[in-house]
Formats: structure tokens, C-alpha cells, sequence
């Protein structure tokens, strides 16, 4: 069958414009792979140029509630990188901790120094927590992670309704005793900070069984071995963040908050009603008062309890 003339202009025609329509999305194919790759090519250039990691600064001497860190040691100078490491370029973290520590290290270390114990616990405090009141899988709680049967057997009020190991001021008071009592035992601080995490008992196993008596040339199980580490880079990266690149303002760090406590020796019965009375919402009673478990407060013992506040203007005003 022969087309007419008309439709085989018609033909032409299309396949005209199929053929241009291939060549111009060929050619705009091509471009854009080109500025693709030459876009990559730049980035890559630009970051090459731009991005930069560093290393973290070993000091030339360290020490741990005065005891000396032996960094002659290339296994402990290793270990010690490996935390700073960790510490350093895990960002957001340890931003918060450091925004953390200046509403909270004064007075932990006025708690400390009140019971003889070394400033640099506070430290241990950072590696426990983070200076937050976490639970963690064994059911330690709070800024200093104390186990149930800890906290009971020095004194703190442990229930469904009234849990102190959230008290930071309390729970550090219990801590104090525990490293204390370690310190007494072993003689030296960097031993009671490690028993922190393994156990007095524990430590004393292994001191006895290696037949050492320093931290750094004890082999210990994964955690143990870089708790101590851990707690150095904390010391470090807290006391001089700029060396580790950390760069902020004085007025970005959380403030303290000035409280004021009131003393409660009979049940409340609803804390809700309660925080009003005191001219609190009940969100910042526990906020202030995180030991507070439920939202009531038995009392059958009229026992004394110190409950925080704060006034209203002091909360809009803190920075």
C-alpha cells in the first residue's frame, strides 16, 4: 500500500522532530552528568580544602586526684587517645555536658569537699550519667547510678512514691561514702574510682589475683579498663574545651538555679493541687524535685521532707 504525499510529509515530519528531540535530550543528558561530576569534583576540592579533623591534645602530664597518670606508657597514652577520641568528636553530647556542668559541678563539688573527697570525682559523675538522671539496664539510677540495694543500705528512701537516689545532693552524699570506704580499702583513689564500676570486691579480686596495685597496669574486663580513661578525657575535654575544639559563650551554658526548700512532715495527698498551693505547675515541682515518684506523697512516719521551689520570676529570669 503507497501513503500519499500528504502522509509521508506527515512521516518525515514526526520522525523530524523524534530524531531532534533525541539529539537535544542526548546533549541535555550529557550536560548534566558533566556538571554532576564537575559539581563532585569541586565539593570534593572544596572539602579537601575546607574540612579538617585534628587529633587530640595529649597533655605532657596529667594526674587523677593527685595521683600521677603514667603516660611514659604507650598503653596508657593509646587508651587515653581512644577516649578523647570518642569524647571529642561526639559533638552533641559533650556540649550538653559541658552546658551541664556549670548549673551542677559547684555544688557536687562543695558536696565532695564537705566529705574529703577529691574535686575530681566530679569527673566519675560525667562518665556515670552525663549528668542527667538515667536508668540504665541494671537499674542504677540517677546522676551517680546507684543500685537499689546500694542506696538502701546507706540511708536513701527507696519506694514507689519517694526515690532519693534522684536527689543529686543525696545520691552524692552516697557516693562519697562508697569512694570513701574504696579509698580506705585500697590506698589509693584511682583504684576506688575504678571499683566504682566493677565493685570493691571485684577490684580486690583481680589486685590480689595480678598482684598489682596500680589502675594502669591491671589487666580488667572492656568497661573497667576504660573507665578510668574515660573519666581523664571527661577532666580533660571539661577544663580546657577550647583545646578540643569547643567553642561557646559564657551566656550559653545552663545556669544555676536559686531554690529555696520547703519542709513537709505530713502526707500530700496530691501533688498536682500541691505545686499549685506553692505557686508552682506540677511539670516544674518535679522538675526540681525528680525524687518525687508519684503524684502523691504518703507520709505515714511524719517524716521531714525538704521540697525545692522556685519563684516565678526566678524561672523567667535565669539567663
Amino acid at each position: 500500500m503507497k501513503l500519499s504525499n500528504s502522509k509521508t510529509e506527515k512521516t518525515i515530519l514526526c520522525l523530524a522532530y523524534l530524531l531532534t528531540f533525541a539529539v537535544v535530550a542526548f546533549a541535555a543528558l550529557k550536560l548534566f552528568i558533566q556538571a554532576t561530576v564537575d559539581g563532585d569534583s569541586a565539593y570534593r576540592a572544596d572539602m579537601k580544602e575546607n574540612y579538617e579533623n585534628y587529633l587530640p591534645i595529649i597533655p605532657e602530664k596529667l594526674d587523677f586526684c593527685g595521683e600521677e597518670v603514667p603516660l611514659q606508657n604507650f598503653d596508657v597514652r593509646e587508651s587515653l587517645e581512644k577516649e578523647l577520641l570518642k569524647t571529642m568528636y561526639w559533638h552533641s553530647e559533650t556540649f550538653l555536658y559541658i552546658k551541664r556542668s556549670n548549673r551542677f559541678f559547684p555544688r557536687i563539688s562543695q558536696i565532695l569537699k564537705e566529705n574529703k573527697v577529691p574535686e575530681d570525682f566530679v569527673y566519675l559523675c560525667v562518665a556515670e550519667s552525663g549528668l542527667d538522671n538515667v536508668v540504665s539496664p541494671a537499674k542504677a539510677v540517677g546522676f551517680w547510678q546507684i543500685l537499689e540495694t546500694t542506696g538502701k543500705e546507706n540511708g536513701l528512701e527507696i519506694n514507689s512514691d519517694v526515690d532519693e537516689r534522684y536527689d543529686f545532693e543525696k545520691s552524692t552524699e552516697t557516693a562519697c561514702k562508697f569512694l570513701k570506704q574504696a579509698y580506705a580499702k585500697f590506698h589509693n583513689w584511682t583504684l576506688a574510682a575504678a571499683s566504682y564500676n566493677c565493685g570493691q570486691a571485684g577490684m580486690q579480686r583481680v589486685v590480689t589475683a595480678q598482684g598489682e596495685n596500680s589502675y594502669y597496669d591491671l589487666r580488667l574486663n572492656t568497661e573497667t579498663g576504660r573507665y578510668i580513661y574515660r573519666i581523664l578525657a571527661y577532666k580533660l575535654l571539661l577544663t580546657h574545651p577550647d583545646d578540643y575544639g569547643f567553642v561557646f559563650r559564657e551566656k550559653d551554658l545552663y545556669p544555676q538555679i536559686k531554690t529555696k526548700s520547703i519542709e513537709v512532715d505530713t502526707a500530700v495527698n496530691d501533688l498536682y493541687a500541691f505545686a499549685k498551693e506553692v505557686s508552682l505547675n506540677y511539670k516544674m515541682l518535679k522538675y526540681l524535685n525528680p525524687w518525687l515518684r508519684n503524684t502523691k506523697l504518703p507520709n505515714p512516719d511524719n517524716k521531714v521532707y525538704k521540697i525545692k521551689v522556685i519563684d516565678e520570676n526566678e524561672r523567667k529570669s535565669v539567663y
